[in-house]
C-alpha cells in the first residue's frame, strides 16, 4: 500500500501573512508560491497544504479547528518556543482535560482565524465510564 499524505485546503485572505504563519507553524517553506497561491509539502506530519487566495470570506467559516498531534510535551515545549520566535499570538494549556483526554497543547490562530492545536494526549480516556457501545461492539 502506498503511504497516504492528507491534502486540506485553506482560503487566505492575505496570502503573504498566511505564507509566514505556516512557514513558523510547520518550520518550513513553501515549495509553491505564486500570487493567489501557496503549497507546503510537509513531511512530518505527512500533509499536502495549500493557501488559495480569496478575499471576500468570513473568518473561520464552518471550521472549528485543525491539529497537530505530537509524541511527547518536550515536542509541544519546542512548538512553543518556535512560534514565540516567530511572534506568534499563543494560548497554551497543561493538564487539561479535553475530549475525555488529559493533553498539554498550545493554540494559534492564522490570519484567516484558522485555530490550530499542537498537542500531545497523556492519558487516553479520563472517563471511560461514560463510554457507549457501538452497534459493531466497538466503543466508541
Amino acid at each position: 500500500m502506498s503511504t497516504l499524505k492528507t491534502h486540506i485546503a485553506l482560503i487566505a485572505t492575505n496570502l503573504e501573512k498566511s505564507v509566514e504563519f505556516y512557514q513558523a507553524l510547520f518550520g518550513v517553506a513553501p515549495v509553491k508560491y505564486k500570487s493567489d497561491y501557496a503549497k507546503f509539502d510537509i513531511a512530518n506530519p505527512p500533509l499536502n497544504l495549500t493557501l488559495n487566495l480569496e478575499e471576500n470570506v468570513e473568518p473561520g467559516g464552518n471550521l472549528s479547528h485543525l491539529g497537530i498531534q505530537v509524541s511527547s510535551s518536550q515536542e509541544v515545549a519546542t512548538a512553543i518556543e518556535r512560534f514565540k520566535v516567530a511572534g506568534l499570538s499563543l494560548f497554551e494549556e497543561h493538564q487539561t482535560d479535553c475530549c475525555y483526554a488529559l493533553q498539554d497543547k498550545v493554540w494559534v490562530t492564522d490570519p484567516d482565524g484558522n485555530r490550530w492545536e499542537v498537542f500531545v494526549v497523556k492519558v487516553a480516556d479520563t472517563a471511560p465510564e461514560k463510554n457507549i457501545v457501538a452497534t459493531s461492539g466497538q466503543t466508541q
